[in-house]
């Protein structure tokens, strides 16, 4: 009987559960019943919701309709759901819920996430927000919000398990269990000595395991990593995935205990670091799906217009061979496939290169050697399309100078593609600069001169 009974439990919770998943349907129910200002019947519909598909839903939201679900959520509202949400829409949204609503979602929150939803409001704003929050609160939130934005002094939650080295496992275990204020998740028991120094870290396995009459500091430490509140949180990701990290203490200058950066916020980072370069390969610095078209199109801007002087020096190149071109109309017709192709496999290697630069798989050390790789690769590729270009070419015009002019200037192109893919962002990165922000205008530019010029040139000197 109580096996049925523990079985019928399970297929509730899993029925509860497709019934709380978010879906086009759900969505759709939440929007008729805000059209049809039945606020309570949307309230109850997203209130089972998981914080973050609470945070896609309210995405999926207009702004007025958004701010009326969150208002009739109230008190029910899961303030997590705030930090899973776009950056754009979070910031209307705190805007709209005003400096009491704002600090009330604030209060609930870890103060990493407390300090990610109002870091980018205006001064006048935060003031406001933090000056309803009750004095540690604020106290905690305002010391995050002066170190440097993303640094692991950002990045960290001031909420974390430090115990003195004299203690007993006993000790630290009743600790652990009757104080209230402790974080809602951690993984590791950090020491310190008097002066608050972290001196080791204890996973809460091995504390639980200990007898409870031995003393903290005489249990197996684990190996530990201090990251300094100052560090970018790109290294601080970096540290993470190379020492398989699950959680790390950072310290001030003089490695006194300020916080804990946790797995969970790390992967937030990795993320965040590659839909960053994954961007600025783009030419767009930032996500812009939720900012409005007056925004979008400024941050848009800069690198369009970069192109165009960029597309202009091509152009340059071409004029210079006007007359050629004017005798030979194939020229015009096979001139588009030569940079295409260059521009292409270009891309394929810049596109390796600006990641293996972030993962510090390129440096100094081996640039050589993969520079002699991206030769060879590229030496390769050429040979199987110089082939491919001569058929081609021959096939379409019949001329055997043209088709082999055709293959040669491929073949050029695709070598100046896959070294210029590569020394574009070595050199960026040399300059201490974002190699994934202007290599790919660069690397255009690169390919589209020296295939116009290559073809061009080589068919002036051997057909015209």
């Amino acid at each position: 009987m109580a096996e049925t009974d523990r079985a019928a439990r399970a297929d509730d919770e899993d029925e509860a559960f497709a019934r709380i998943e978010l879906s086009e349907g759900l969505i759709r129910e939440v929007r008729e019943a805000l059209d049809e200002k039945n606020r309570v019947l949307a309230a109850a519909l997203a209130e089972p919701l998981h914080p973050a598909d609470l945070a896609d839903l309210l995405e999926q939201l207009d702004r007025e309709d958004r701010f009326s679900l969150v208002r009739t959520l109230g008190p029910r509202l899961d303030a997590e759901a705030l930090a899973y949400l776009d950056e754009a829409v979070r910031e209307n949204l705190v805007r709209d819920m005003g400096p009491a609503g704002a600090g009330a979602v604030l209060a609930q929150l870890d103060t990493d996430d407390a300090i990610d939803l109002i870091a980018d409001l205006d001064e006048a704003e935060k003031r406001a927000i933090l000056a309803s929050l009750p004095l540690p609160d604020r106290a905690a939130i305002e010391q995050g919000l002066a170190f440097p934005e993303y640094s692991a002094g950002r990045l960290m939650q001031r909420e974390v398990v430090a115990v003195p080295d004299y203690w007993t496992v006993g000790q630290t275990i009743d600790y652990l269990r009757t104080r209230p204020d402790l974080p809602d998740d951690f993984y590791d028991v950090y020491i310190v000595d008097p002066g608050f120094h972290v001196i080791g870290s204890v996973p809460v396995s091995h504390v639980l395991r200990a007898k409870r009459g031995t003393t903290v500091a005489d249990i197996d430490l684990h190996k530990m990593r201090r990251i300094e509140a100052s560090t970018d949180q790109e290294e601080v990701a970096f540290l993470f995935r190379q020492y398989g990290l699950v959680s790390a203490p950072v310290v001030d200058e003089e490695g006194r205990l300020l916080g804990v950066v946790t797995v969970d916020d790390v992967v937030d980072v990795i993320q965040e670091e590659a839909e960053e370069d994954f961007l600025k390969l783009g030419g767009v610095q930032e996500s812009d799906v939720f900012q409005p078209p007056l925004r979008t199109g400024r941050q848009r801007l800069p690198w369009l217009a970069v192109n165009l002087l960029t597309a202009v020096v091509a152009s340059l190149v071409i004029a210079q061979f006007e007359g050629a071109i004017a005798q030979l109309v194939a020229l015009a017709v096979l001139m588009p496939i030569v940079a295409s192709m260059g521009g292409n496999a270009g891309t394929q290697t810049l596109t390796v290169t600006v990641r293996a630069l972030a993962t510090r798989q390129l440096s100094t050390a081996n640039a050589m050697r993969m520079l002699g790789k991206e030769f060879v690769v590229s030496l390769l590729n050429g040979g199987v399309f110089l082939v491919a270009g001569v058929c081609l070419a021959l096939f379409w015009f019949g001329s055997p100078q043209l088709a082999l002019v055709f293959g040669a200037a491929m073949v050029v192109n695709l070598l100046a593609a896959g070294l210029a893919g590569m020394l574009i962002p070595l050199l960026i990165d040399r300059l201490g600069l974002d190699p994934a922000v202007s290599s790919g205008v660069f690397l255009t530019t690169v390919t589209d001169v020296v295939g116009f010029f290559a073809f061009l040139g080589l068919a002036v000197h051997f057909l015209i």
